[in-house]
């Protein structure tokens, strides 16, 4: 009899699996998904702080590690709590059975931050045909050499919607510790506002400058193959955020959406700042640069070089991930030997603060409503990015929740007190 469900990739992050009730917990939530007749695969990411703890070995062991054995270490988190969740499953009197990256197999590129070039669904169609459940650890996948890969930290997302993806599934449930996409973290602004829905480039931007809800690949992905993304609760039965095309056409509902000229502030603290002083004022020298970094595949995001003095020599600064810095660092070291510049400088007090929306293509003044309110209260501003639909600036880690909560009412996002009470009430 062909199946008259839905096909959905579940995935759960950190905080949904950090330990057996947790893990039991999941396993009814599949439960119930699979008696309502859909074809379900669930992807798991390691328990809450496992990554970290992994991560830290790593570093203790060699600070310039090898990316393949940093790659075989930090992937064996999912691999616990995709294996932990199967026996669950199993012994729930259902069909369930754990499935590596390399048995399927996702193919990827690299290590540390691999890309996924594909994934062979033909063991998945077999899991499905005979209404079995396979549990997926996200984060990995294998190289074209047969390594264990890793795709960068909240991998498990990219892992959740390329499957969902490839298995041509109806629609792809993120589940986490918060109960769907907020203007800002409620828990530095109690007034943040659940949203219904969001648009892919929202998000993508959002997730870009620190929204820790969604990873910004597995955002890019679902965007470029249209797959309907939604985020829920895994604790609480509460409606979530569908992430949408602009024009709403992914609505289920057909609501239309109303379009909001910021729809949200993010933050980053995953940032470290460096400058690089006295830079010779010739063609080449900031290829000279970057090139080492990129080659060794890091990712630069704001940069900011000063005009050149008398003595015809520039400043460069420039941010990258704060996990990134040594390796960045060590990569520099050449282009200073070559006499590329003449002192390094770095910087981990900082932090990222955004304000995104897709009003912002149709609605001047907003990047000089933000430069006013952070000056209202005395916040330096020390780099300044922007694409079209957001603004994002660089200021002292110091002034963060300040800088968030002050954007936060300029651009009339707060929640009404009487819904504060009233969600306080229920």
């Amino acid at each position: 009899m062909p199946n008259t469900g839905q096909r959905i990739v579940m995935k759960f992050g950190g905080t949904s699996m950090a330990g057996i009730e947790r893990i039991r917990h999941v396993a009814d939530r599949v439960r119930r998904e699979v008696a309502t007749g859909n074809q379900v695969a669930v992807v798991v990411s390691a328990m809450a702080g496992e990554t970290d703890r992994l991560v830290q070995l790593c570093k203790e062991a060699a600070p310039l590690y090898d990316p393949r054995e940093y790659d075989v270490v930090v992937a064996s988190g999912e691999q616990v709590t995709a294996g932990l969740l199967a026996m669950t499953l199993q012994g729930m009197g259902l069909n369930a059975r754990s499935y590596m990256g390399w048995q399927l197999p996702i193919r990827a590129s690299g290590h540390a931050s691999a890309l996924i070039e594909g994934i062979d669904v033909a063991v998945l169609e077999r899991v499905f045909d005979d209404s079995g459940i396979a549990v997926i650890p996200g984060f990995q996948g294998v190289t074209s050499e047969g390594a264990l890969a890793t795709l960068g930290r909240g991998g498990s997302d990219t892992s959740a919607v390329a499957l969902a993806i490839a298995a041509k599934a109806d629609r792809c449930d993120i589940y986490t510790d918060v109960d769907g996409v907020y203007t800002t973290d409620p828990r530095i602004v109690p007034r943040a506002r659940k949203l219904d829905v969001v648009t892919y480039e929202e998000m993508l931007e959002l997730a870009s400058v620190g929204a820790k809800v969604l990873q910004t690949r597995s955002v890019g992905l679902a965007m470029r193959y249209g797959m309907p993304l939604q985020v829920l609760s895994s604790f609480e039965d509460l409606p979530g955020t569908m992430i949408v095309g602009e024009d709403g056409s992914n609505l289920t509902t057909g609501t239309v959406m109303e379009r909001n000229i910021i729809t949200g502030i993010a933050h980053d603290r995953n940032e470290a700042f460096i400058t690089l002083t006295g830079l010779p004022d010739r063609p080449g020298t900031v290829a000279a640069v970057f090139r080492p970094l990129a080659d060794a595949g890091i990712n630069v995001d704001m940069i900011v070089q000063s005009a050149k003095s008398a003595g015809g020599m520039s400043d460069l600064t420039f941010t990258v991930p704060k996990a990134s810095l040594a390796h960045s660092v060590d990569a520099l070291a050449k282009v200073r030997e070559a006499g590329g510049f003449q002192e390094l400088l770095t910087n981990t007090d900082i932090v990222k603060v955004s304000v995104v929306g897709v009003g912002m293509r149709s609605n001047a003044g907003i990047a000089a409503l933000m430069f006013d309110t952070l000056a209202e209260r005395q916040i330096n501003i020390v780099a300044i990015s922007t694409s079209e639909i957001k603004v994002s600036v660089l200021i002292s880690e110091d002034y963060t929740e300040l800088a968030v909560r002050v954007l936060h009412t300029a651009f009339g996002l707060d929640a009404p007190a009487a819904s504060l009470d009233a969600g306080a009430a229920s």
